[in-house]
């Protein structure tokens, strides 16, 4: 097991020092190539910046009024003289002076005849006659075209003058010599302690600026399709940044070896630190593994001491937190199981006492009903006709009360009411006219089954804590009607005129009724029963119906009231859960 365990580790430690690998070497190229793409969007940067500023000086220039008016002359068919030819140095010397990069300014009519510098030499002899028309197309747009052949290493770039009161029309032309050092931005890039390489072509594919190891090979790199080149013995990753004003390119060859110096040392590294954690997890592994089986196995073979029943607890302790909390279970789990053995012992003891107390009783209400049988017809031969229904009622509560094996439990609302009716009577002894009670309920409500002596609690608690205080007659009424809460169930309400509860007495009295206490005077004892006894047999009931429910006012008296389901049938599935006779 530990051999599969370490082996499963070496092979995660591999796939994740492979993963870790190639996510920093993608890493590492991907902040490579950002890097290059940030060097060559600057370097475009720069480059559109230094264009633009000839683009800016020569326009200024075609524009000067001066100018405007001479060329103006001069398509109108005037020759212009040496002294109007003259300023023109003005206006080229101010190019000149606003870029240091400005070798030459030449000025030429339509004819393609100079007319600054002060020579003859034509347009069409500078530079090839393809441009000049294209410089027509462009309608005064300055058109960069590239190395000069007369003079290898300049750049040149030309436009048309466009006359402004002649509707546009093409004036002459505007021809600049750029110095090859005003390309050389390199200087204004940032330093990245790389050797990279920098490349400007024009659109022949003839270098306009480039170091001296790529010349050789510029056409080439401009039409490849490759990120990746070799020049000499090295390899580059070559990234292209086309100009749009210019249609030049521009490349920067960044050189590969940079960027696998550190993936080379990433990768010694991942396999020195993957060999050493190998080593140290095996030892790690087996003293762990050690640590965790012999107190398991410990645990095991107290386990199966239990299989002889014999349930002793392991005493031994173990160096980590989580095998002595599963020791600590285990050993509470032995004390439970002999607890609860210890405690089904005692319940069969108690059941056959039960049983005992069951049997005894069922010999005693029979000498109890013959006794009072036998007191009866003594009363009636001499003639005490009160005592002896008196008497009668008492043996019929008896008979109620202790009931029969086969009807325990379950009763029907009119037996309730009468066994109330046979209470109240006897209590009618005891208090005479100062009991007053009643019992409201339709015939139609008699016939519904509810749990045994639920309202003999109530009423005898109506009766001692709510007349008994009083010196007058009291009222007890007991009244069953349909529930307000829902149509399906039966509302009994067992009432009095008594002196009520102050709000304090109330409050007691509703904590020990929701406690299952008693209130302190023996007041919330029958309450709390009956209120157990209700939850009991009517689990379901809805939120807002959950047993007693209490309304007392001080000097006028307290009213209890409980909700039912109306059940017409003793078999009724709801009842048989909770009727054991059935």
């Amino acid at each position: 097991m530990l051999v599969g365990f370490v082996s499963v580790m070496i092979i995660v430690l591999i796939c994740a020092g492979i993963i870790t690998f190639n996510s920093v070497s993608t890493l590492l190229n991907t902040k490579a190539e950002t890097q290059m793409k940030q060097i060559a969007s600057q370097a475009n940067g720069r480059l559109e910046a230094l264009i633009h500023q000839i683009d800016t000086l020569t326009l200024q220039a075609i524009n000067d009024a001066y100018l405007q008016q001479l060329f103006l002359t001069i398509v109108n068919g005037q020759e212009a003289s040496f002294n109007e030819r003259q300023p023109l140095m003005k206006i080229a010397n101010h190019i000149q002076a606003y870029s240091g990069g400005v070798s030459n300014v030449e000025l030429y009519t339509t004819d393609f005849v100079r007319l600054y510098p002060l020579d003859e030499q034509r347009l069409s002899d500078r530079v090839e006659r393809h441009w000049i028309e294209q410089a027509d197309k462009e309608k005064g747009k300055l058109l960069w075209i590239g190395n000069d052949p007369k003079e290898p290493g300049s750049v040149l770039a030309i436009r048309r003058i466009n006359l402004i009161d002649r509707w546009f029309s093409n004036g002459g032309y505007l021809l600049v010599r750029i110095k090859p050092a005003y390309f050389e931005f390199q200087t204004g890039l940032p330093e990245t302690g790389q050797r990279e390489l920098l490349l400007l072509a024009d659109s022949a594919a003839r270098p306009i600026v480039a170091d001296g190891e790529a010349l050789a090979d510029v056409s080439e790199l401009m039409h490849t399709v490759s990120q990746t080149v070799t020049i000499g013995q090295q390899r580059y990753i070559l990234v292209k940044q086309p100009s749009e004003q210019t249609g030049w390119t521009l490349m920067i060859l960044y050189p590969v070896s940079d960027i696998t110096d550190g993936v080379s040392v990433l990768r010694l590294a991942i396999i020195v630190s993957g060999a050493i954690g190998s080593v140290l997890f095996i030892i790690l592994s087996f003293l762990l593994s050690m640590m965790i089986t012999r107190p398991i196995l410990r645990l095991m073979r107290a386990m199966r001491n239990t299989r002889q029943g014999v349930l002793t607890p392991n005493l031994m302790k173990s160096y980590t937190a989580e095998l002595n909390d599963l020791n600590t279970t285990y050993n509470q789990m032995v004390d439970n199981i002999n607890r609860l053995i210890k405690l089904v012992y005692e319940k069969e003891m108690i059941q056959s006492r039960t049983e005992l107390q069951a049997l005894q009783a069922q010999i005693n209400p029979h000498f109890l009903y013959n006794t009072l049988e036998a007191l009866y017809w003594s009363l009636q031969e001499k003639e005490e006709e009160e005592l002896a229904d008196l008497v009668v009622s008492m043996s019929d509560l008896f008979r109620y009360v202790i009931g029969s094996p086969n009807k325990d439990e379950w009763v029907t609302v009119g037996e309730e009411l009468e066994h109330i009716k046979r209470y109240l009577g006897i209590m009618s002894v005891r208090f005479g006219s100062r009991l007053v009670w009643e019992i409201i309920a339709e015939d139609a409500y008699r016939n519904i089954y509810m749990p045994k002596l639920i309202i003999q609690p109530l009423v005898e608690n109506a009766i001692l804590h709510g007349l008994e205080g009083k010196t007058g007659p009291g009222l007890v009424t007991i009244r069953v009607e349909p529930s307000p809460l829902e149509a399906s169930d039966l509302r009994i309400t067992i009432s009095d005129d008594g002196p009520g509860m102050s709000e304090r007495a109330f409050r007691t009295v509703n904590s020990a009724m929701d406690g299952g206490g008693s209130s302190g005077k023996g007041k919330g004892m029958g309450i709390s029963n009956v209120q157990r006894r209700i939850q009991l047999y009517y689990p379901a009931q809805s939120a807002n119906n959950r047993g007693l429910s209490i309304e007392s006012i001080s000097g006028q008296g307290t009213s209890i009231s409980f909700d039912l389901p109306i059940h017409k049938e003793a078999n009724d599935d709801s009842i048989g859960e909770n009727n054991p006779n059935r």
